[in-house]
Order: structure tokens, then sequence, then C-alpha cells
């Protein structure tokens, strides 16, 4: 079952932060939310910290 996030991410394009509603990854030890900035549909990305 994939966990999933729902916060704030800074949007390089829009160059604000966004609410957004995304999933969960684990790479090399850390934990990312990952999901798409609802204004312009770029991929937003956000550290949450070591697994």
């Amino acid at each position: 079952m994939a966990e999933s996030y729902s916060g704030e991410a800074y949007c390089v394009k829009c160059k604000e932060k966004r609410a957004f509603d995304g999933h969960v990854e684990v790479s090399n030890g850390r934990r990312f939310a990952k999901g798409i900035c609802p204004v312009c549909g770029t991929k937003v990305t956000r550290i949450l910290g070591k697994a």
C-alpha cells in the first residue's frame, strides 16, 4: 500500500509554494513526497526526511 501525502511544495515553474496531493517514495534512505502542481501541471517534490 502506497503512503499518500497532502501538503505544500515549491513549484519551480510557478515560483510559489503550492498545495498538492501526492504519494511517498523512498530512495537512498530518504522519503520524498511527489505530486503534480495543480496550477501548471509540473511535477513537484518535497523531501520529508529519513525513512
